[in-house]
């Protein structure tokens, strides 16, 4: 990552460590299962979760694979997948501060990797993808989930702002489109791809990325200007309060 933006990123991470880890959307049991579902690992395989943040991906995939290995560049996040996999009873995962852009492991050494969250994070997330592409062995599979950007400039730009507006690590959200380029560039062929919509609580939401009255406001007063075009990035009102509706893509690549 860029300097100031890697600063941060983990700024924003080490602030929402515990309120992620205990979040619906971390432990959505439909985001976990579908992840699961495609990554497929099998009992003798290594696989990575790059961006991990507090390893609930890698809790998962543990209780599957063989064994598990997660990075993160946020130490707060880190110390808090260790404490859960230890509070779990998963001696089959470990876990390491780093930038998942640039791995120390040699080429081949996982048979597959998974990232959630993480590509809206990250400038030039092309690094992201030609790095997992690097450390998973021809054969393996790498599994992408994150949330979409509209393909209309005019929504995507206006979902962006409230976005960093809420968490300054936000960097950019992706089409479609573009989430298939990373893995095109990377030299991987796509196996599997899906969209669909997930609900989020709109206050936690926006609790957890920011305790910054002024930051709020402006994202209220964003929100009264939502243009007509948008769909990847939605609000609407319900009987237990306002919900946040925001358009999931997963992506399975082979290697």
């Amino acid at each position: 990552m860029e300097p100031d933006h890697s600063q941060e990123t983990n700024r924003a991470f080490t602030h929402q460590a515990e309120s992620f880890n205990a979040s619906r959307v971390a432990n959505s049991s439909e985001l976990l299962e579908v992840i699961a579902r495609h990554a497929q690992p099998r009992s003798e395989e290594r696989w990575l979760e790059a961006a991990c943040g507090p390893g609930v991906i890698s809790r998962r995939l543990a209780t599957i694979a063989g064994t598990v290995h997660g990075i993160d560049s946020t130490a707060a996040m880190i110390e808090l997948a260790k404490r859960e996999a230890a509070n779990a009873g998963l001696d089959n995962l470990t876990f390491e501060v780093g930038d998942a852009t640039a791995t120390s492991w040699a080429d081949a050494s996982f048979d597959g990797a998974v990232t959630r969250f993480s590509v809206h994070h990250i400038p030039v997330p092309a690094r992201l993808l030609a790095e997992l592409a690097r450390v998973v062995r021809p054969g393996g599979r790498i599994v992408v989930l994150d949330h979409l950007a509209d393909d209309d400039a005019q929504a995507r730009s206006w979902a962006q702002e409230i976005e960093r507006l809420r968490d300054p690590s936000h960097w950019a959200s992706l089409s479609a489109e573009g989430l298939r380029e990373l893995g095109r560039r990377a030299g991987l062929h796509l196996i599997h791809e899906q969209r669909f919509a997930f609900d989020l609580d709109f206050e936690d939401w926006l609790r957890r990325g920011t305790d910054n009255q002024a930051s709020r406001d402006l994202v209220e007063l964003s929100l009264s200007s939502r243009p007509e075009s948008s769909d990847c990035f939605h609000i609407q009102t319900e009987s237990q309060g306002r919900v946040l509706q925001l358009q999931m893509w997963l992506g399975v690549w082979g290697r």
